[in-house]
């Protein structure tokens, strides 16, 4: 029996991490959140005191990963078996993260890891190559965008609610930055999948776009 895929790639801060849990829950399928992937590996390296300059080092800890992503009211990510979701927003995971994910033999090791989550009765699969890259062959796909400015006022708002000083400008200026890297980078740029549906979420609530995708699945 085929497995179905939906695909939710995007630029950072378009909602695709609401929009693939609301849509995993509804139809009770697993839920794949790439980005996190990378993160987790990123605290598995510090766990095992791992060199940033090992590579074969780290792709043994990549090798090693056991991860668990549950949709509750918020997604709780476990590496072998431990809750780590707190530890994967810190500044220094992103970092080390970012680092790791340039690496091609770490990158191949975790497509397979991503691969792996294709199980019945079907996957949400959230990040920036999942329909290009790792699920190319999902019959239903999804670019979902906003404007950088929308998406530096969502981000600004998290912040603000979260008593954190920021500026909206300079987020507007970090978003645009991160674009441009994810789009330029010759491993696995963020594009659209040529069969995907284009949603922008500027002007969208969360409810909108999930019926949409919905809609494309029905």
């Amino acid at each position: 029996m085929p497995i179905p895929v939906l695909t939710i790639d995007g630029p950072s801060g378009a909602g695709k991490g609401t929009v693939s849990r609301l849509i995993a829950k509804k139809l009770g399928w697993h839920y794949l959140d790439s980005g996190s992937i990378y993160r987790s590996l990123a605290i598995a390296v510090q766990k095992a005191s791992v060199d940033l300059n090992a590579v074969d080092e780290i792709v043994k800890v990549a090798e090693g990963l056991v991860l668990e992503f549950e949709c509750g009211d918020e997604l709780v990510v476990k590496l072998d078996g431990k809750d780590i979701t707190h530890q994967l927003g810190l500044e220094q995971t992103g970092g080390i993260a970012s680092q790791i994910a340039a690496l091609p033999k770490v990158r191949q090791v975790l497509l397979k890891k991503q691969q792996d989550f294709k199980q019945l009765p079907g996957l949400v699969a959230d990040g920036r190559d999942m329909g290009t890259v790792v699920f190319p062959e999902a019959e239903n796909k999804v670019f979902l965008t906003a404007s950088a400015e929308k998406r530096a006022q969502r981000r600004y708002k998290q912040l603000i609610e979260k008593e954190i000083d920021a500026n909206l400008v300079k987020i507007i200026n970090e978003i645009e930055a991160r674009d441009r890297r994810d789009m330029d980078r010759t491993t696995a740029p963020l594009a659209m999948a040529s069969d995907a549906l284009y949603i922008d979420s500027s002007d969208m609530t969360i409810d909108a776009v999930v019926e949409e995708v919905l809609n494309l699945i029905r």
